[in-house]
Order: C-alpha cells, then sequence, then structure tokens
C-alpha cells in the first residue's frame, strides 16, 4: 500500500446504542473487552486508524459510555499497528494535563497515539459537569487555543501561552512525543469557524457524511484556506456502511433502520444539535442541512453512500479518493461480523482498483488507439 493509498478507520463501539438510533436488532457490544477484541480483529483486517467518541452523558441511545483516552491506551496496548484517536472534550480536558498523559500514551504505543478534539455540541453535558457552556464560534476559539498548547508543551523549548482559555507559564515537559512534530491532531466540525480553525491548527479535517460535490467543495475550501497559512491538511469522511450481495439488499436494511427508528431519541438529538450548526450564522454547521432520516445515522453517515453491494462500495470509495478523501471513518450495523467483512472483502477490491489505477490498466492499449484521430 502506497502513501497515495485511501486509509480507514472505524469507529469504536465504547459508547451503547451501536451506531444508528434506531431499534432494530444490532450485533454488536460496547464493553472493553469487546472493543480490545475488535481493534485486534480491525487490525489483522487491514484498518489503519480507530476513533472513540467522547461522551460524559447518557441519552440518544447511549446511556452507558467508556471514557476515551483511557480505552484508547487500552486499544494501544492490545494491538501492534492500529493508531487509535482519543476523543476529547476543551473545556472538559486540560489541556496541559492531556498533553502529559498523550506523551506517556505515545511512548506506550511507539507513536501510534493521536487526538480529536470535539469542539462540543451537547449543551445539557456541559451544564451536568457544571462547566460553563460557550457560544457557538467561542467554542471553537477555545479549541483552537486547546490545539496550540498542545503543540506549544509538545516542543522542545519552555513554554509560555496567554490566551484567552488557557496560560502555561514556562512550561517544558521531558520527554517528549514519540511522533515528531508531535501526534497527529485531528478535528470536526462543517462550520465557517471550524473549518477556518482547521486550516489554522490541525492535523486532519473530519466531515460529515455527504454527496462527492459536498465533500468536494469542502475539500476546496479548507485547502484553500489553509495554503494561506502555508498548510496542507488531510481529509477523513464519516460513511455508514451497509454491504449486501445486491443493490436491494443493502438498502431493504437501510429502510429497515430508519423505519425502526427510535422518534424519541431522533427528537432529542435533532434538538440538541441544535446548539451547532444552526446555532452559526451562515446554518452550514454540522447537522444543519441534515434531514430526520439522515439523524439515525448520527454523523450523516448514510449520505456517503456507501450502500450496496461490495462493488459498488468499493467503487465509491475510489471516486471519494479522487476528489481528495485521504481516509474513510466506518460504521456498521453489526459490529459482530460487518468490520470483518469490511476488511477481507472491501478493502481489497479497493487496493486492486487503487493498483489498477496506478499501473496504468484502467488507460487503454496502444492497440487500442491505433486509428484514433489525436
Amino acid at each position: 500500500m502506497s502513501e497515495k493509498s485511501i486509509k480507514f478507520a472505524y469507529w469504536v463501539s465504547n459508547l451503547s446504542g451501536g451506531q444508528v438510533v434506531s431499534d432494530i436488532e444490532q450485533a454488536t457490544g460496547w464493553s472493553t473487552e469487546y472493543n480490545i477484541a475488535l481493534a485486534q480483529t480491525a487490525e489483522r483486517v487491514g484498518f489503519e486508524y480507530a476513533l472513540t467518541a467522547t461522551r460524559f452523558l447518557g441519552g440518544y441511545k447511549a446511556d452507558g459510555q467508556h471514557e476515551s483516552v483511557i480505552l484508547t491506551s487500552a486499544l494501544l496496548q492490545a494491538t501492534k499497528k492500529l493508531r487509535v484517536i482519543a476523543a476529547v472534550l476543551p473545556g472538559i480536558w486540560p489541556p496541559a494535563l492531556l498533553a502529559k498523559l498523550a506523551t506517556t500514551a505515545d511512548h506506550l504505543s511507539q507513536g501510534r497515539w493521536a487526538v480529536n478534539v470535539v469542539s462540543g455540541w451537547f449543551k445539557e453535558e456541559f451544564n451536568a459537569l457544571g462547566e460553563p457552556w460557550l457560544e457557538h464560534d467561542e467554542r471553537y476559539r477555545r479549541s483552537e487555543e486547546f490545539i496550540r498548547v498542545l503543540k506549544g508543551l509538545w516542543s522542545d523549548a519552555p513554554f509560555t501561552f496567554k490566551g484567552d482559555f488557557y496560560r502555561i507559564n514556562a512550561l517544558a515537559y521531558k520527554p517528549q512525543p514519540v511522533q515528531r512534530p508531535h501526534p497527529e491532531i485531528f478535528q470536526g466540525g462543517n462550520s465557517k469557524a471550524a473549518r477556518q480553525m482547521a486550516a489554522r491548527v490541525s492535523d486532519w479535517y473530519f466531515m460529515n457524511g455527504g454527496s462527492l460535490e459536498v465533500l468536494k467543495a469542502q475539500i476546496d475550501e479548507v485547502s484553500a484556506e489553509a495554503a494561506k497559512h502555508s498548510r496542507k491538511l488531510k481529509f477523513a469522511v464519516n460513511a455508514f456502511v451497509i454491504a449486501r450481495d445486491t443493490e436491494a439488499e443493502a438498502r431493504a436494511v437501510q429502510e429497515d433502520i430508519v423505519r425502526l427508528a427510535d422518534p424519541e431519541a431522533i427528537a432529542g438529538f435533532a434538538n440538541a444539535v441544535k446548539q451547532a450548526g444552526l446555532a452559526t450564522d451562515d446554518k452550514l454547521g454540522m447537522w444543519a442541512q441534515s434531514r430526520q432520516q439522515d439523524l439515525v445515522q448520527p454523523n450523516d453517515g448514510f449520505k456517503t453512500g456507501l450502500i450496496g453491494t461490495r462493488e459498488q462500495i468499493a467503487d465509491r470509495i475510489v471516486q471519494l479518493r479522487a476528489i481528495g478523501i485521504d481516509l474513510v471513518l466506518v460504521g456498521v450495523l453489526n459490529y459482530d461480523w460487518e468490520l470483518a467483512h469490511f476488511g477481507e472483502k472491501i478493502i481489497p477490491l479497493v487496493r486492486d482498483r487503487e493498483n489498477a489505477t496506478v499501473s496504468g490498466a484502467n488507460q487503454p492499449s496502444d492497440a487500442e488507439l491505433d486509428g484514433v484521430a489525436v
């Protein structure tokens, strides 16, 4: 696999309720033991990354949660190659504490720890924890300071920072992380504030699911903004995968998920996420363009279009790579078998298509060009 090959991550199942807000039966679990076994399976079948979710308060089918940072360390210890991304909430986590913990985790895993900085959308969670709730763009300003502090403490020199949210006074940590210049920093969000923040400070920009046109527009915008700061980002997209022998079978599963959606939980989630995209002036943030049926998969995973036969899904992934997607974040209905199935059956199809493109197998031969007017 070359550096130009698309990479794959999966959602760690550290929240109860699975990946859909539906009463459909799901073959999955969320215990620590279950997740360790799942990480080992994912590593074996070709996943490069795993992403934990962060939640301190239940609701919307996620009434049980395992804390992301500690679980990330356990998954790293149970694997050898898998890179595991810990989701953290600024305002809950102090950056100086996380920077120190992360360095130790990075050493324990020989450089496989990463962070996803989640600016926050769940107001009730902050209220329950007794933490102040900031308005939308202020949350992203805090997240940007959070990342700048992480980077500063992951550098060699004593670091001082005087921001609106954080203060650091000539602090130097030893040792430094294994990864240089620092562990990978992921960030999500669709709003203007999120896009501009990613362009300035993040390494990876996570996008909710979307059509090729919508995703390409986001990639172009954030890339252009990053270029103003002499930076380049990588791009990841959320996708809910339903692979079946026929497209009709896959679509029927999607229809069942939506038909059996929990209306009360969906309504609660829809109301909670108004604090995200609809709170922005441009109404373009997270979930602002999501319909009720999209919210059944909380990160718009249906929209990415990885629903159909294995071959159709592989073709779609190649299209995603062509528009600039570097990583696909996979969620599935039945973790017990669908994650392994994706790695064993779909990832090889994607690699075959990538190899064919690199080797020119999809280009016309000299003989085929004979007699063609040029």
